[in-house]
This record gives structure tokens, C-alpha cells and sequence, in this order.
């Protein structure tokens, strides 16, 4: 009888979510939104974070919807937010899907631009954090580098 009344697809905070997921999993497909921050916000909205996706209301949609695209006003801690201290501004916020994207492209542009050693990495395709590149990133670089055998075409001796 329940599911009868699933909905297949939900749209929050302008993401389709599949209806048969639970919220507090089916919150974390929209980019930008982590576990963590899906907790809080279904906490916020007083959703159960059991409830499948399908099963909210309009009510409970918009008021999910509020709390994700005005976290200060619900006071979600700072720390939780995944732009803090923004470059042009200097103020918190919490980005999500399309903002988020085109907020990063920006970033990685600036950084090139300057020519800074994170944008010139970013640039050539190669980790910026110090990791090692002898044996792991050979997709970025070209041809893999391989042990050479001895003798003729069938590698035995």
C-alpha cells in the first residue's frame, strides 16, 4: 500500500533524487551535499532521516529546500559548509550543484592565470599535494614505462 504512493523522482534544491533511497542517503546525490550536512539539514527540517524520498510531502520538500539554500539563517555550524572564507567576498557559504562547479572552474582558472605552482600542476594534468608521480598518475603522462626483458619476441631465455 506504501508504495503505491512512492514518487519515482523528487526534485529538491533543483536535483532529481530517486524516490526509493532514504533522505539522509538521497540528500548526499546533490553536489555539494555531504553526509554530514544531510544529517544537519534533516535535523533542521525535523524529517526523519529513515524516510524514503518518495514518501515527503510538499511541505517537508520546501522546508528541506530553505534549510539547503539558507544555511546561516537555520545557524548550521560554519564548519560544516563547503566555502569558507570565499576569495572575492571573504564570507561563508555553502555551495551546491551548478554554483559549485563554476565556482571551482573559477578558482583553478585564477590559479593558472597567476601562475601559481597549484595552477601550473593543474595546467600539465599532475598532482598539486605532493604525492608521487614515478609510478602512480601514468595516464596523464603518456606511454606507461615498463620493465625490458631479455632476449627475442617471447620474453624467454
Amino acid at each position: 500500500m506504501a508504495d503505491e504512493k512512492i514518487r519515482h523522482i523528487v526534485r529538491i534544491a533543483n536535483a532529481d533524487l530517486k524516490g526509493d533511497k532514504s533522505l539522509v542517503i538521497g540528500l548526499t546525490k546533490i553536489k555539494g551535499i555531504g553526509f554530514m550536512f544531510s544529517n544537519v539539514v534533516c535535523k533542521i527540517a525535523q524529517v526523519d532521516i529513515r524516510k524514503k524520498v518518495g514518501l515527503l510531502n510538499e511541505n517537508e520538500i520546501q522546508k528541506l529546500n530553505d534549510v539547503i539554500t539558507n544555511p546561516k539563517k537555520y545557524k548550521i555550524p560554519i564548519w560544516l559548509y563547503n566555502r569558507r572564507r570565499d576569495y572575492d567576498t571573504g564570507e561563508d557559504k555553502h555551495l551546491i550543484s551548478s554554483d559549485l562547479k563554476y565556482t571551482q572552474e573559477n578558482d583553478v582558472r585564477r590559479l593558472q592565470k597567476i601562475k601559481s605552482y597549484r595552477g601550473l600542476r593543474h595546467a600539465a594534468g599532475l598532482p598539486m599535494r605532493g604525492q608521487r608521480t614515478r609510478s602512480n598518475f601514468r595516464r596523464n603522462k603518456g606511454k606507461a614505462v615498463g620493465v625490458k626483458r631479455k632476449g627475442g619476441k617471447s620474453g624467454r631465455v
